[in-house]
């Protein structure tokens, strides 16, 4: 079984509490209030866009990345096997390759043609071929790389499970354009679509391998590109201190062996200048009334709500950008009691916890786990839900939550245990708010409570994500697709195969043998409607546990300034994609 992966959604700060954007209402159209879907078609040439973020990079290795906003740099640094269209999240078109996937009968053999005349950056200064593509994969299963979904996706590749960096048997270059990757399992079909992920972008094995020698791997810093943009470097590759100073600014600009008749995107800009650091308050203020500016960064409550009144075609609410849910520890007690844990969902007041981000513009109430725009969503409820009665009212229904008390054996609707819930949430509003409504929720049935309220990166690395920290409550938890398909919403989050002692992404550790084996097929089903049936039965299987309470479909705002024709990465949360996004 590969390990798991998560992209773990950016919980930051949408809407202030109590903000009164919720009785505006929502759009009619799927990327809800603000500026609409735009292809990128016919936009003007030349000029450059700043990007304003208060994040740094994580990695600008394409073997290594998974952050949303190095996935949008990287995207219009090099190339992926395949890619998705800014306004279309659901279907993979040839990026570096040169065709659409060649899927076998069997299900075990993925053929991919790649196109000529791509040619690498400064300093390698050649064409592109299928051995490069090779390396770049192999270098994922590198210790020094530690690619993390490198063995979730490419995992049934031949010899993939034992490999350490070095040749994999069952990927074959028959010639300079064709890669072919053989499978111990029927599973190339999903690994097609994995090929959206950097992973697959080429890397220059004669240049890259002294950096991969060390640990952890430098290549990061020596990026080579095969995309439209590239970061200036010294003439030994070195980005650092050149088109890269950590902290303070990356600039991209044109890769001048870059040919647009190998690439479909258009490549508007003549520059990319990212500038790292500072308050996003002030950041986001310069984006509103400024020129040729992006904001990386969540926009601040004041600044969506701005925006949202005085400057609608300047903020774009991006559709499917992930689901918000609290886990319930099924593994100690006392939420091993299925009973407790829907007497909680029941109780919860998730409408509350919708209205203290910014209410129905930031997203729909949540009532399963594939979300909108994931295939199979519509199969397992849609908006309307699976049908559990314990999540059927989002205000809370406290008489049902007192029934499934007595259920669980307390007489009296109320929780007499000895149990004193450890409960662990996200400081900084409206997250830490989102958590005290839950932990008022325990509260009010009778549960003792400890609320810890921590960073983001401490909540998932030191408590949520590590069983042996015994948390029994995390409510501010987020999700979101690596790519179209179901498997990478519920397979790693729920299956109890993927309970791992450190970064642990099935946070309620459920490991119910139904559910495992339900999914150990449907990871075998072939066809968009087969997949979507066996994943929608198991969202439904997964939410009738109530090992997890869904509370937000989220809908991500970003912001631009007015003369930027902002084209969104629907596929990443609606960031600007820097190839198809120009300058009006």
């Amino acid at each position: 079984m590969p390990r798991p992966v998560k992209r773990a959604l950016p919980l930051f700060a949408l809407c202030a509490a109590v903000l009164a954007l919720g009785a505006c209402g929502s759009s009619n159209n799927d990327s809800g209030a603000g500026a609409t879907v735009d292809n990128g078609a016919g936009g003007q040439r030349g000029g450059t866009l700043t990007l304003l973020t208060s994040q740094d990079i994580q990695s600008l290795d394409p073997g290594i990345t998974y952050g949303s906003l190095d996935l949008n740099l990287l995207s219009s640094a090099v190339r992926t096997l395949y890619a998705y269209a800014p306004d279309n999240p659901t279907d993979i078109q040839p990026d570096l390759a040169a065709s659409p996937p060649q899927v076998s009968p069997d299900g075990k053999t993925l053929t991919v043609r790649i196109r000529s005349g791509v040619r690498f950056g400064p300093p390698v200064n050649r064409e592109v071929t299928s051995r490069d593509v090779k390396y770049a994969i192999e270098r994922g299963f590198n210790p020094n790389v530690a690619n993390p979904y490198a063995s979730t996706y490419y995992g049934d590749v031949v010899g993939a499970a034992r490999a350490t960096g070095g040749p994999i048997a069952g990927i074959k270059t028959p010639d300079d354009q064709t890669i072919v990757f053989e499978l111990t399992r029927p599973t190339a079909s999903l690994l097609a679509q994995a090929t959206v992920l950097p992973l697959s972008a080429p890397v220059p094995p004669e240049y890259a391998k002294p950096f991969d020698a060390k640990s952890p791997s430098t290549y990061g810093n020596h990026l080579v590109s095969s995309g439209p943009y590239m970061i200036p470097a010294d003439r030994d590759g070195d980005v650092l201190g050149n088109g890269y100073v950590p902290g303070r600014s990356l600039r991209l600009v044109r890769n001048p062996n870059w040919s647009a008749a190998t690439d479909d995107r258009p490549a508007y800009l003549n520059e990319v200048d990212f500038r790292i650091g500072g308050s996003t308050t002030v950041s986001g203020r310069q984006v509103l009334a400024g020129d040729g500016l992006v904001l990386g960064d969540s926009p601040t409550p004041p600044l969506v709500k701005k925006a949202y009144q005085t400057a609608r075609d300047q903020i774009f609410f991006s559709p499917g950008a992930g689901s918000r849910y609290a886990a319930l520890n099924t593994a100690i007690p006392p939420f091993d009691d299925a009973n407790l844990r829907k007497a909680v969902a029941a109780a919860l007041d998730r409408e509350q916890m919708r209205r203290i981000r910014g209410g129905k513009i930031v997203g729909d109430i949540a009532s399963h786990f594939l979300y909108p725009g994931v295939l199979g969503f519509e199969e397992a409820g849609g908006l309307e839900g699976t049908g559990v009665d314990f999540l059927a009212n989002p205000e809370g229904d406290r008489a049902l939550a007192e029934r499934y008390m007595r259920a669980a054996g307390y007489a009296d609707g109320r929780y007499t245990g000895d149990e004193t819930l450890q409960v662990v949430g996200l400081a900084g509003a409206p997250d830490s708010n989102d958590a005290q409504i839950l932990d008022q929720t325990l509260q009010d049935l009778g549960f003792k409570t400890q609320l810890k309220l921590v960073d983001v990166s401490v909540m998932y690395g030191r408590f949520c994500g590590v069983p042996r920290a015994r948390v029994h409550v995390c409510p501010n938890l987020g999700w979101i697709r690596d790519f179209a398909d179901p498997q990478t919403v519920l397979n790693p989050a729920f299956n109890g195969e993927f309970i791992f002692p450190e970064n642990n992404p099935n946070w309620p550790q459920l490991n119910d043998p139904a559910i495992n084996r339900a999914m150990a097929r449907a990871e075998l089903t072939v066809g968009d409607q087969a997949r979507a049936d066996a994943w929608g039965a198991i969202d439904r299987q997964v939410t009738a546990t109530g090992a997890a309470i869904p509370w937000l479909y989220d809908r991500q705002p970003n912001v631009f300034s007015a003369d930027v024709r902002c084209v969104p990465e629907l596929w990443n949360q609606g960031h600007c994609d820097l190839a198809y996004t120009s300058l009006k």
